[in-house]
């Protein structure tokens, strides 16, 4: 029997941030969130945040700051990052 995926919940500052990023041009799904954090490029841990990287574009990254909470993924927010600062 395999175990179902974690659920994957948006704090408000993240559910905010979409709107947010969206008045400066860049338009995320939240899907497209998920993706990052289920099957990130790089993975990075500080102290009880992981902060997942996958690029969107040839131009930018996303890079996702979440917890993992009894068995559930809590996205703290979210945001743009030059591909080429971050090497991806």
């Amino acid at each position: 029997m395999t175990s179902a995926p974690p659920k994957i919940r948006f704090t408000k500052h993240a559910h905010e941030k979409f709107e947010f990023l969206r008045k400066y041009g860049f338009v995320l799904s939240e899907d497209s969130v998920k993706e990052a954090v289920i099957d990130p490029t790089r993975l990075e841990r500080r102290n009880d945040q992981l902060l997942a990287l996958r690029p969107i574009d040839r131009e930018y990254a996303i890079r996702v700051v979440y917890r993992v909470l009894n068995d559930n993924i809590v996205v703290v927010t979210f945001y743009p990052v030059k591909r080429e600062r971050f090497r991806v």
